[in-house]
């Protein structure tokens, strides 16, 4: 019986070091602030989101990655700023078609 212990108690320490160890070598090291709930510390600009804001953008870590509820905000604030890009551009481009051509000089 004693052995089993001693056996039980040394696989224990050994899972524990190895859990340890690589949680030091695989882990980010990245530690942030706690968020109150409900905010998130990622940012976009309200207006003019360019492609340097998205490469910019950060998402809190969770225990199995990243935090949905932020990723899940970046995206739609995305394909919002998408969508007004290519209706201002369908616009532009109606109106460059419909732009009378001037008249002719006889």
């Amino acid at each position: 019986m004693l052995t089993m212990l001693l056996y039980v108690l040394i696989v224990g320490a050994v899972a524990t070091i190895l859990f340890l160890l690589a949680s030091a070598v695989f882990g980010r090291s990245e530690e942030m602030g706690t968020v109150p709930k409900g905010t998130t510390a990622t940012v976009l600009p309200v207006e003019g989101v360019t492609g340097a804001d998205v490469r910019a953008l950060r998402f809190q870590q969770v225990a199995r990655g990243y935090k949905a509820s932020e990723v899940d905000w970046a995206l739609t604030r995305l394909a919002a700023r998408i969508d007004e890009l290519q209706y201002q551009l369908a616009m532009a481009q109606a109106t460059q078609w419909q732009t009378p051509p001037a008249p002719e000089s006889t």
